[in-house]
């Protein structure tokens, strides 16, 4: 995921974009409630995806 990716994500709420003004810079992200919301929202997706996938596996075999 690049950078741009990811201050659209902080801009959005669904990331906390944490900037350290140190030499190196540094830089932290960690997931906001909103984000959190949206993970839960991708679950069953996800799961679908991760089933389908054995699926074709295993009609590969």
């Amino acid at each position: 995921m690049g950078r741009r990716h990811l201050r659209e994500m902080a801009e959005d709420g669904l990331i906390h974009r944490e900037v350290y003004r140190v030499v190196p810079p540094k830089v932290e992200y960690s997931l906001t409630e909103h984000g959190r919301t949206l993970n839960e929202a991708l679950r069953p997706p996800g799961a679908w995806g991760t089933e389908r996938m054995k699926r074709l596996e295993a009609g590969q075999r």
